[in-house]
């Protein structure tokens, strides 16, 4: 069975790196912060003194990381620390120029690497059911599936190192676009005199159906399981989203690709964000849109 180190053990990265060990991996886990790692402990997973520790004589490393420049830092300390031939497989969502940085090092280390960013959000991660986007070499990916079945349900291998990053960040520009126009929606519906019921009853049998309005309707009732009947609480919080956002619309300008309303997407969460609403769920921007807040 194969060591991993994991690196970044945080509201995504903790769970993870828990369900590689009930999946029977060795496991040993780091993260810069102490609460992260007296967590980590407490679920069973062994921690190391710092990453140097983490990393040694390990066949595969693991990050979850918050920016491009943690990994790419991360990365760049791994070097000289990790034998040629130990898997590398960032799980962070980040840019793509750091990405394919990234990438680089491994290759300069003779490490095979795998972007693989996630969708599913924290309770994906607790459950083991998160959707991987991979991108790297087909060998590459075939050694982390495996590794990313113990984490997750749905692992798509979508092509060269980067096109897993491209796969997220063009994924959830598409959501945050879906969930400001089922918001429109339900702000509409209601100066119009719709109950929220009816109009979920409707649009979401018709064609208007998509996962922010059948999965994580964004008003109390219709999706009792929707982050709306929790006053809100983060399942994937608002400064998330315009994190994904704006990778989105430097991705776009670096390809030449118009995105006119992922840009409109992007500025109307920076002004959610900007009024303090970063960590509520980003579906909460329909009290924007409402103009009432909590």
């Amino acid at each position: 069975m194969k060591t991993i180190a994991f690196l970044g053990l945080g509201h995504m990265g903790l769970p993870m790196a828990a369900n590689l060990v009930k999946a029977g991996y060795a496991v040993r886990g780091y993260d810069l912060a102490e609460a992260c790692r007296a967590a980590a402990k407490e679920a069973g997973i062994p921690v190391a003194a710092n990453s140097a520790e983490a990393v040694n004589a390990v066949d595969v490393v693991i990050t979850m990381l918050p920016k491009g420049e943690h990994v790419v830092s991360a990365y760049g300390d791994l070097i000289g620390k990790i034998s040629a031939g130990t898997l590398l497989i960032d799980c962070s969502t980040v840019d793509m120029a750091s990405a394919l940085k990234a990438h680089e090092l491994a290759a300069s280390a003779g490490c095979p690497s795998v972007d693989a960013p996630v969708s599913g959000g924290t309770g994906g991660a607790a459950a083991g059911t998160l959707t991987f986007m991979c991108g790297g070499e087909a060998e590459a990916f075939s050694a982390a599936k495996p590794l990313l079945e113990a984490m997750g349900k749905k692992i798509v291998h979508c092509g060269r190192g980067g096109n897993g990053q491209a796969a997220k960040i063009c994924n959830n520009m598409i959501l945050g676009i879906s969930m400001i126009a089922v918001s429109e929606a339900f702000v509409l519906g209601e100066k119009l005199g719709l109950s929220h019921q009816a109009l979920f009853d409707v649009a979401s049998t018709s064609s208007g159906q998509c996962w922010s309005l059948t999965t994580y309707c964004p008003v109390p009732g219709p999706v009792p399981t929707s982050p709306a009947n929790k006053d809100y609480q983060p399942g994937f919080a608002a400064a998330l989203m315009l994190k994904d956002l704006k990778l989105s619309q430097e991705a776009a300008n670096g390809a030449d690709a118009s995105t006119p309303l992922g840009a409109a997407a992007a500025a109307l969460y920076e002004s959610f964000v900007d009024d303090g609403q970063g960590g509520r769920d980003f579906s909460a921007i329909v009290e924007m849109l409402r103009g009432s807040r909590a």
